[in-house]
This record gives structure tokens, C-alpha cells and sequence, in this order.
């Protein structure tokens, strides 16, 4: 690693030069980091490409080795990194996350005069509305250096729709600054990708009556040849379920962000009639049991904001076959992605048209069945309904999510519960492989 005052070598002259501002980058765990690492490396053929992005810090906490200066250089793999120093924060707490962000922002801002003239600025919408605000920085400041920079916005979340939809804020102020500022990103960008068919009707929506900016959509991805479909009896496989607890169980799973955006408190609560001890009739006797003579176990990996409540819950409910897992190494993510028979993929309802979970790709990836709980017509839904690899509920309609879960439970260890999840594997491979959304980031970029 080298720290701030050392030179920058191996700059191409025959490539144009790409900026992108990613806040989070590798070896953080946070799912637009590890997007946006595979489309820079995957994009090093056509560009040269510079990323800034804070230090390690997704967690919260700070490696030593990263407090000493404020700006730090690496190469990965081939891309040239810039990280910022950020004071650690807390996810339960408002007041340091908010300090976090600014530093980034306002660190994101002066490294910009740190990385040299580039053709393209390529910035994410996170953190919400400040990553936009990066691009067009990004842009001026390389248009005052004389050149004809192009900036491209990728919408991952809308906001302040977001903020909106699980009722984070209602200060009309706050609101009405947000979504003032995130038009005007709009705006300035000479293109914006969106990641799913229901964000481009957001973008159409914003601008109603008034000239829509370029908008195009290319679908998120999962690498299909790190995540892929192990035999139960792996060996890594069977290490993650013995430490947890898992082994021998039914188990379905959550894996990502234990946040606000997923309604994870209240679905929490409707599996109550889960517990252990629960027959599916309701009765309390020897214990909830598959079709196939196992036991049904909940288990959630990750990190959060809500986490501690989840936690707090089932120690106060004695929900003894739920379990809560740390986030694991992207290394060892297959392993622990396999270890599920069916896998959640949920969002709160009032996310159509604002965000894609992106774990829908990892799910689809190790061919393991899907429990949907998203809105009709979101991008995610559409994909697993068009390729029938999982049963589908309305955020909010608990009934029918409880009726899904006895479903997978009566129908566990048979055909129509593994086809399910080999439909998932076998349309990725066609359709949401990296190399295919890669291809088209370059073409998209390089027509402007």
C-alpha cells in the first residue's frame, strides 16, 4: 500500500481515463462495492481507471493502518484506488453515520484535484444524493481543466423515494431539498443506467412533461464462476453449517443488509408460528419438521440497523431455531449461500421503482429456490417470475408469505423445489452473467 506522496505510474495514453467514485470499494462486503469492483476490472480492456472510495469501513470500524494519513493509493488489480480516511460510525446511530458520510463526501470532493484530467466520471447514487452531486463535481472540475468530460450516473436507489417508502423522513423540507438536488444530477449526467425496467419508469416519472435525460437500463449481476451450485456433502459447505448449527436442518435463509429497507422486523414477527415446537397445523409437539423429516431452522447473515432488534426479539420470544450469522468473506459467500434450501429475497413495500436486491443474483446463482416478497412489476419479481424460480407475495401481505414458507416445507427434498432453483441458475447463465453487463456499461459509455 502506499501512502499519499507516492508517484502514479503506468498511466496509458491509448485509453481514455475513467473516474468513478464508488464510496464503498474491496474488501468491503457492501453489494455496490463488490458491483463496482468486476466492472472496473472488467472494464481495464477499453478504460484507464482511477477509483475513490473510503477506506475499509462498511462495518463501522477502522483498521490502524488506515489512520494515519488521509488519502492512501493502491493498485488492485489493475485499477488505481484513492481511499479516504472516515471516522468510524455506528449503524444505530444517526448522528455518526451522517459524520461518515459528509467526510467521504467532502474527502471525495478534494481527491478529485488528486487524480489527473478524465474523459468519463462515473458515480453511483450512493451515498443517497451525495453520489450524484459527485459526478457532476467530478465533471466541472475536469471541464475547468479543458477537457469534454462525460459524466454517467447508475442509479442503484432513488432518493429520496427511498427515504420515503419506509418512512425514514417526512420533514417536507429535507425532502424537497433532496429530490431538488438529485434531479438537478440527473440533469447534468449525459447518461443514466438504471439496473432495473421499473427504475427507468422512476426516471420517466421525475421529468413528467419535461425532456427526460438519456436513460438506459443494464441489469446488476453476480460473477457465475465464484457463485455457483456446490453438492450438499461439500466440505466447506458442511463447515459453515456444523459452526452455526445448521447441519441436518431445513434451513431458509437472509443474506445481506439487516437494514431498514426490508420489513424484516414485522416478517420476523409473522415467523413466530415457526418456532420451534410448532407443528404446521400450529400445535406445540415435538417440533416443525419437513416432509422429508428435518428440521426447519431461520437463519439470517449480516449486519444491520435493525439486527439488534431482530436479536432482541427472539431471545424474548424463545425463537430457538433462529439464528443470526456474520457477515462472511466474499471468499467464502458460496459456501454459505449453499448452505441454504431456500433463501429470502424481500424488500418493504413502496420500493417498486426505487431499489433492485441484488442478492436476487447470488440466489439465482448457487440454483437455490427463491421466498419473494417484493412488489408486482419490480425488476427482481419480474426476473423470478419469468423464470419460475421461486413463489412470489406482496410486501405487507403476511399470510400469503407464512403460506409460502409451509409450501417449501411440505414440498422439501423433492423435484419441483430443485427445478425451481436450477430455472434461477440456468437464466443467469444466459442472461445476468458479468461479461454480458460489463459489455454493455462499455458500449453504453463509449457511444457518448
Amino acid at each position: 500500500m502506499d501512502n499519499e506522496g507516492i508517484d502514479r505510474r503506468g498511466l496509458s495514453s491509448e485509453k481514455k481515463r475513467l473516474l468513478i467514485y464508488a464510496h464503498y470499494y474491496i474488501p468491503d462486503t457492501a453489494s455496490t462495492g463488490q458491483i463496482l469492483k468486476e466492472l472496473a476490472e472488467g472494464l481495464l480492456d477499453q478504460f484507464d481507471i482511477t477509483v475513490i472510495c473510503v477506506v475499509p469501513s462498511y462495518l463501522g470500524t477502522i483498521e490502524d493502518r488506515y489512520k494515519a494519513h488521509k488519502f492512501y493509493r493502491e493498485n488492485i488489480n489493475g485499477v488505481k484506488v484513492l481511499r479516504i480516511r472516515v471516522p468510524e460510525f455506528s449503524k444505530a446511530n444517526k448522528a455518526s453515520r451522517i459524520k461518515n458520510i459528509l467526510s467521504y463526501f467532502l474527502g471525495a470532493m478534494i481527491a478529485t484535484f488528486k487524480v489527473g484530467k478524465m474523459d468519463y466520471v462515473f458515480s453511483i447514487s450512493q451515498p443517497p444524493v451525495l453520489g450524484g452531486l459527485l459526478g457532476v463535481w467530478g465533471k466541472w472540475v475536469n471541464r475547468l481543466r479543458g477537457g469534454h468530460t462525460k459524466f454517467i450516473y447508475n442509479i442503484q436507489d432513488f432518493n429520496p423515494e427511498q427515504i420515503l417508502a419506509v418512512n425514514y423522513s417526512r420533514n417536507r423540507l429535507v425532502i424537497g431539498a433532496m429530490m431538488l438536488l438529485d434531479k438537478f444530477s440527473c440533469r447534468q449526467s449525459n447518461l443514466i443506467i438504471t439496473v432495473g425496467r421499473d427504475l427507468v419508469e422512476t426516471v420517466k416519472h421525475r421529468f413528467k412533461g419535461k425532456k427526460v435525460p438519456k436513460t438506459v437500463m443494464i441489469n446488476n449481476w453476480i460473477d457465475e464462476k465464484e457463485i455457483y451450485p456446490l453438492p450438499a456433502d461439500d466440505p466447506k459447505v458442511m463447515e459453515f453449517k456444523k459452526k452455526y448449527g445448521l447441519d441436518g436442518k431445513f434451513v431458509i435463509m437472509y443474506s445481506g443488509n439487516i437494514g431498514l429497507y426490508y420489513d424484516l422486523e414485522k416478517l420476523v414477527k409473522m415467523l413466530k408460528q415457526f418456532r420451534k415446537g410448532h407443528t404446521l397445523t400450529g400445535k406445540w409437539e415435538d417440533g416443525l419438521k419437513t416432509a422429508d423429516g428435518r428440521e426447519v431452522v431461520f437463519a439470517f447473515v449480516g449486519a444491520g440497523s435493525v439486527l439488534a432488534k431482530l436479536v432482541s426479539y427472539k431471545e424474548r420470544h424463545h425463537f430457538e431455531n433462529m439464528v443470526f450469522i456474520p457477515y462472511q468473506k466474499k471468499e467464502d459467500l458460496i459456501y454459505s449461500l449453499n448452505a441454504a434450501d431456500v433463501h429470502w429475497c424481500v424488500n418493504a413495500k413502496g420500493i417498486k421503482g426505487v431499489s433492485v436486491p441484488s442478492k436476487a443474483y447470488g440466489i439465482m446463482a448457487v440454483g437455490a429456490p427463491i421466498l419473494v416478497v417484493l412488489e408486482e412489476g419490480t425488476e427482481a419479481r419480474k426476473l423470478i417470475e419469468e423464470t419460475n424460480c421461486g413463489r412470489c407475495c406482496e410486501p405487507g401481505n403476511y399470510e400469503c408469505v407464512a403460506q409460502n414458507i409451509r409450501w417449501f416445507i411440505e414440498r422439501a427434498g423433492t423435484g419441483v423445489v430443485k427445478q425451481m432453483g436450477a430455472n434461477g441458475r440456468e437464466f443467469l447463465e444466459k442472461n445476468l452473467t458479468r461479461e454480458v453487463s460489463v459489455r454493455r456499461y462499455a458500449e453504453e459509455i463509449l457511444k457518448l
